[in-house]
């Protein structure tokens, strides 16, 4: 794709860019931060004004209606990507064309809906705003219509003409409202806009209606008889080509030429010299250029002037000839003062078969990235852009999705459709994503869990762990402990679980029992991840074994604790303090050595607090417990040993 070579349009700030005055600005992934600034050639700049403006490109993504567009045409792109490679071509175009017309029908039910509420507002902006978005949906359905007949269907000559009737006929639907307002009038044939519907009819080849109309002023004007009869007769017999049919095209062709020379004979016998109207509508059946463009009005664009002109002078047209009717068409219908729309630039070079400017000019003239995402990512499964490749590392299709995607991501609610679009784009969709789930806003703990599923069915190990290391820090800062030790445990962070693990024995130290008692009774595997965090989690067990009475194994587990050196120092006490109650149980649960191992650690522990700078009330509270202790250890070791009937030496 070649590069931008047109002015970009200018966006207008109110009320900044004064005399003497520069603008700042910050680029953010959906938007532009824009602020005004002194000017100054010495010295630090500083701010003029306290305002910061906002400059965003897709306004469309914080539409409500628009949404259902984003999040409707998602799960037809996600079934799009599922489509096996090894369907035969045949059945591929018509899947491929399927998914053109769910795309299509997405967008024209979110315009019926734009519509309705722009009716039904009382807000004049809002109102216009509804519009606005009315006209651009409309102009992407237009092309995104064309697409499908010209790239997508591909059709053939005979069949292509077909198909643009029927796009006309889709985008000139108000012929269809006139018509219903003239035959339900009391008398359709005087009605004023009775002709205009008439012709209107056979501008779109709809012939059987156009008859329909023309027999109530057939049925008012008996003298005239002949001359409708002859009408009808010629509007019954246009040849209209049925692919699904026998006939070749050849033989269309000849039939058709038959009664193309019939209506010209009508015309130079002056068949219907009787009535203007009728003699205008012949003049039409043999494509009568200069009579066509004298129903500008009801033809209302160039393009409808385009499929008109061929049906009636070329309906065997084969798409390599479009481009030249189409260039002309154009030409006649705008004139030599009138200058072309963006849109019909665009739908001129769909007749050209430019697919390439098609999609580059949609980028520049639409709003937002979704339409030539989809349309682009469409015609690439239909093998219509492999040929095409960007200057910097990525093929147009990818390009595209990418923009569209991050888009996405700059909002609260459609960031998640974003994953998936990422996902299928193989070159750079994971770089993309890696980038872009950081900076989704972790509000709250569903959000992040959605968030970290996310990371973790892509194995991206690098965001899990940042993830859950924001949220552990926040639960921390919360004083939500058990929430904090929850996330460092699935971010495998052994210090902040570390530090978390401390927090739980100082809450226990002062409060006396343990909260969260469901995370510390079900740690499992994951207490290994750190030696704090496995003491907490061994401590917690011990306080359970006691709880159940099951005495002999909170003694082993408490004694294991402190000689495997798990415990810290500073708990040693604590331990020793719990051990207090096993040891005056009436039956002996230490065992001599086990006696002797306590006694040990005691010891160890009063040489540790010699060397300590303690206070004296500490000191006193300290020699109290260790008094308490070595009175209950000798009581418990002559029990032991009394038990046991001898002392090992």
């Amino acid at each position: 794709m070649e590069e931008l070579d047109v002015e970009p349009s200018t966006t207008l700030i109110p009320g900044v860019g004064f005399h003497q005055k520069h603008l700042g600005f910050e680029w953010g992934p959906g938007d532009l931060l824009v602020y005004e600034t002194n000017y100054r050639l010495q010295g630090p700049r500083s701010a003029s004004s306290p305002l910061v403006h906002i400059v965003r490109r897709d306004e469309d993504i914080c539409s409500p209606i628009l949404r259902k567009l984003f999040n409707e045409s998602h799960l037809i792109f996600v079934g799009l990507q599922k489509l096996k490679e090894d369907v035969p071509s045949k059945n591929k175009k018509s899947q491929f064309v399927s998914v053109s017309k769910n795309y299509r029908s997405v967008i024209r039910a979110c315009m019926e809906e734009l519509q309705q509420n722009a009716v039904s507002t009382r807000e004049g902006p809002l109102a216009s705003q509804y519009g606005d978005q009315v006209s651009i949906l409309l102009a992407i359905e237009l092309i995104w219509n064309l697409c499908e007949v010209l790239f997508i269907d591909a059709a053939p000559a005979g069949s292509l003409l077909l198909l643009l009737l029927d796009w006309v006929r889709l985008h000139k639907s108000d012929v269809d409202t006139r018509a219903r307002e003239v035959l339900q009038s009391e008398s359709p044939a005087l009605h004023q806009s009775y002709w205009d519907v008439v012709i209107s009819l056979v501008l779109q080849g709809r012939t059987d209606e156009a008859r329909q109309v023309l027999s109530k002023q057939a049925s008012l004007r008996a003298e005239s008889s002949s001359v409708f009869k002859r009408m009808d007769g010629l509007l019954q017999s246009m040849p209209i080509f049925n692919p699904a049919g026998t006939q070749t095209l050849t033989e269309f062709d000849v039939k058709w030429r038959h009664w193309h020379e019939e209506c010209d004979r009508c015309l130079q016998d002056n068949t219907f010299a009787s009535s203007r109207q009728l003699e205008t509508i012949c003049k039409i059946l043999v494509g009568d250029e200069d009579t066509l463009l004298e129903q500008k009005e009801l033809l209302s664009t160039w393009y409808h002037f385009l499929v008109t002109r061929l049906l009636f002078t070329h309906p065997t047209i084969k798409p390599p000839d479009l481009h030249y009717y189409a260039q002309s068409s154009m030409n006649m219908f705008l004139g030599p003062r009138a200058s072309p729309e963006p849109l019909d630039i665009i739908l001129l070079s769909a007749f050209e078969f430019d697919l390439h400017q098609v999609i580059k000019d949609c980028s520049i003239a639409l709003n937002n990235w979704w339409f030539v995402a989809h349309l682009t990512d469409l015609l690439d499964h239909c093998k219509l852009l492999q040929s095409h490749n960007l200057h910097f590392g990525s093929n147009l299709r990818e390009f595209l999705v990418l923009e569209y995607a991050s888009g996405l991501f700059t909002h609260h609610s459609l960031w998640q459709l974003a994953v998936d679009y990422f996902d299928h784009c193989p070159e750079f969709g994971r770089v993309y994503l890696e980038l872009q789930i950081e900076r989704v806003p972790l509000d709250t703990e569903r959000k992040a869990i959605k968030v970290l599923r996310i990371c973790e069915d892509r194995q991206m190990s690098e965001q899990v762990r940042s993830i859950c290391k924001i949220m552990a820090k926040r639960a921390l800062r919360n004083n939500r402990l058990g929430s904090a030790l929850s996330w460092s445990i699935r971010a495998k962070d052994a210090a902040f679980a570390t530090l978390i693990s401390e927090r739980f024995l100082q809450d226990y130290s002062n409060k006396g029992s343990f909260t969260d008692l469901d995370l510390l009774d079900n740690l499992g595997p994951a207490m290994l991840l750190s030696d704090r965090l496995t003491f907490l989690g061994k401590y917690r067990e011990f306080h359970r074994l006691y709880g159940e009475k099951r005495f002999s194994e909170a003694a082993r587990l408490l004694l294991s604790l402190m000689t495997a050196k798990i415990a810290p120092r500073s708990l040693w006490m604590t331990l020793l303090t719990d051990a207090l109650p096993l040891l005056e149980q009436k039956e002996v649960i230490f065992s001599v050595d086990q006696t002797y191992e306590l006694m040990s650690c005691l010891e160890e522990l009063n040489l540790d607090s010699k060397d300590s700078n303690q206070t004296d009330q500490d000191e006193d509270i300290e020699s109290t417990k260790t008094e308490l202790l070595r009175l209950a250890l000798a009581r418990n070791l002559a029990m032991a040993i009394v038990k046991e009937g001898t002392i090992e030496t």
